[in-house]
């Protein structure tokens, strides 16, 4: 009868035989699945154990990319590709296929990190995550993209500085007509790029609150897409145009659905803010005209390059403005 000793020493056997015939399968895997003939001559382990490590690697771009096609976005928002050139070899995780070539072998998204072909960028579905790993600024970064990296309603320069406002400035003398000192708007807007959420802005930071409402206008004046977009810009200047007071608000409501969500939530924000500064006119002298003067260039921008109708718009955009502060409880 066979020892105790000899028992253990035989089942150890064939575990490791076991194993090693496991890693022999995952070899002619890999091997066929990156196109490789295997002869009976079986390459060093030190061969194998580099692919293994570039296979798996790459396991997590296709399972992020299966997560997005599972999931349903918050906020739709388009991809921003780029043309990139990777170090290394890399597979397309749209496709799943290889991604050839020396340099710029495709795109990626620079607020998600999307690796695609550049033939598959089209086909990607508007579905972008934005990582704050790919944030670099606050100010001038897309709207839609900055409140998705962050996980917000809107943009937290939007929250902060009217929250701010609010507290200690509503019958400030000339709210948002007088411009604070310029530096120290510029010296706001590093600050949120740097800090993000974590900026000071109080009154101990900042006495005058003019200072603040530059940083807000500026934020808003920087915008790659205006808060009411280019998409939707026409139908509100139709809008404007139109003398019939109910089917002017009707048009008003249609134009306020072509707006991304994140946009929608954002102006909805201002505007009732807006309405909370003319209500205290007595003692700020800014009534819904005067905020509409300055508000209309900052939230609107016309997409024709024409300076003509750039300048012919001017007046439109301001009764855009006058009509959502001064209807805000009914459009929105």
């Amino acid at each position: 009868m066979p020892s105790r000793e000899s028992y253990e020493a035989s089942k150890e056997e064939k575990s490791l035989v076991q194993k090693a015939k496991r890693e022999a399968n995952q070899e002619d895997m890999l091997a066929a699945a990156l196109g490789m003939r295997v002869g009976t001559q079986k390459p060093p382990a030190t061969f194998w154990q580099p692919l293994k490590l570039f296979a798996y690697s790459q396991l997590t771009s296709l399972v992020r990319r299966a997560t997005l096609k599972e999931s349903t976005p918050r906020t739709e928002k388009v991809h921003n590709f780029k043309v990139h050139t990777f170090r290394g070899p890399h597979w397309c995780e749209h496709c799943a296929s290889f991604m050839w070539g020396l340099m710029a072998q495709g795109v990626k998204c620079s607020d998600c990190g999307l690796n695609v072909h550049k033939q598959c960028a089209p086909l990607v579905p508007n579905d972008c995550k934005p990582s704050l790993r790919h944030i670099r600024k606050v100010y001038s970064c897309d709207l839609t993209t900055l409140v998705n990296a962050y996980n917000t309603a809107r943009p937290m320069v939007v929250d902060m500085c009217i929250r701010e406002i609010e507290s200690r400035g509503l019958k400030s003398e000339g709210l948002y007509r007088i411009s604070g000192f310029s530096d120290s708007v510029e010296e706001v807007k590093m600050s949120f790029d740097k800090d993000g959420e974590k900026t000071d802005i109080s009154a101990k930071a900042y006495e005058d609150i003019n200072i603040i409402t530059g940083a807000l206008k500026m934020y808003l004046r920087e915008l790659p897409v205006p808060v009411i977009s280019y998409d939707a810009y026409p139908r509100f200047i139709e809008a404007a145009k139109l003398s019939d007071p109910e089917k002017k608000l009707e048009a008003f409501r249609e134009a306020l659905t072509l707006l991304p969500e994140s946009h929608t939530e954002t102006l909805k924000y201002l505007m009732a803010h807006l309405k909370r500064v003319t209500q205290n006119e007595k003692f700020n002298l800014m009534n819904a005209e005067n905020l509409a003067i300055i508000f209309g260039p900052t939230l609107m921008r016309t997409p024709e390059e024409d300076a003509m109708t750039a300048l012919n718009d001017i007046r439109y955009q301001r009764q855009v403005v006058e009509a959502l502060i001064k209807n805000e409880d009914v459009l929105f």
